[in-house]
């Protein structure tokens, strides 16, 4: 499946350091600064500008919560899926429960985007486990395959159970901080890896278990993806969280200026193979809330009617 054209965003209004989800975020850091929020709304807005100069049409939302402190982050509570589906997850936290918005169908139709049905799986925080939207899960959708790296915010019962519902083939595996046995999980897929169309980027050197890690790496390959590795060091300056998205003149792998600055030059030429790549600095948003550009894009597969260009909904 080509890579999205159109994406969701939720504005920033309540952002800051949550202690409750940096239990299980290794990458926040609480920054005390008054113009905290005037220095995020700016990094929000030059993604958006970047966004729309490629040609990619976007949805920029107002959070149902304006105080949740994650809502910059909309892709670990939903999905959308080509079939019309839109699909709710469930969350670890309380705070992040918070930024499920019930009026999330009337908002994309409003938009004149295409839903067929809404999948709410927020009940398996009461039992199945907790899997959080795209964040914990890398889909492969063109070969009907998720990629799942295991953590408290990724259940693996949940994910079994998503992919049964979903037609989908798990790939679990386990990373750590480190890439030691030991050591603290990764708290969501879309760190240690991305996935396009042609290219995979991956830190299999956060695999600990040389078993899952040859299994991963083969993963990857299939299809003749070009596996693009990159080390744990790089990992923590965000290089994992990408996302190609398919513009007016072609594919872009949008990801941050940290990550942008982190690849060697052989990554970056062995990815500009496939597409351009478009670095946005974002770097309050990464220190204080442990997401990156990919974290602030929610991708849009859903079908739509004839129509403008981004539409600001309250």
């Amino acid at each position: 499946m080509p890579a999205a054209t159109a994406v969701i965003l939720i504005r920033p209004t309540g952002f800051g350091y949550d202690s409750v989800t940096a239990v299980t975020t290794a990458f926040q850091q609480r920054l005390e600064r008054q113009d905290l929020l005037q220095r995020v709304s700016g990094e929000f807005d030059t993604l958006l500008e970047a966004l729309s100069h490629r040609g990619i049409r976007t949805t920029v939302l107002d959070p149902v919560d304006r105080t949740a402190p994650n809502g910059v982050f909309p892709n670990n509570w939903f999905s959308t899926h080509a079939d019309g589906t839109l699909v709710v997850y469930p969350m670890l936290t309380p705070s992040r429960r918070r930024e499920r918005d019930p009026r999330l169908r009337e908002h994309l139709v409003a938009d004149g985007f295409r839903v067929e049905d809404v999948k709410d799986l927020s009940e398996w925080e009461q039992g199945l486990g907790i899997l959080e939207g795209t964040g914990s899960l890398v889909l492969d959708r063109s070969g009907r395959r998720a990629f799942a790296c295991l953590s408290p915010r990724t259940g693996p019962a949940a994910l079994r159970s998503w992919c049964d519902a979903f037609g989908y083939r798990p790939i679990p595996f386990t990373a750590t901080m480190d890439g030691m046995m030991s050591s603290v999980p990764v708290y969501h897929t879309n760190v240690v890896m991305a996935l396009g169309d042609h290219w995979a980027l991956a830190c299999l050197d956060a695999v600990a278990d040389p078993g899952e890690r040859h299994t991963l790496r083969a993963a990857l390959e299939v299809g003749g993806r070009r596996l693009v590795p990159f080390m744990v060091e790089q990992m923590h300056r965000f290089v994992g969280n990408a996302l190609e998205l398919q513009g007016a003149n072609g594919p872009c792998i949008f990801l941050s200026a940290t990550a942008f600055a982190a690849l060697n030059g052989d990554q970056r030429r062995a990815l500009e193979v496939f597409a351009e790549l478009v670095p946005v600095a974002v770097p309050t948003i990464e220190m204080v809330g442990g997401g990156s550009v990919r974290c602030m894009l929610a991708e849009n597969f859903l079908g739509r009617g004839s129509g403008g260009a981004a539409v600001a909904i309250g």
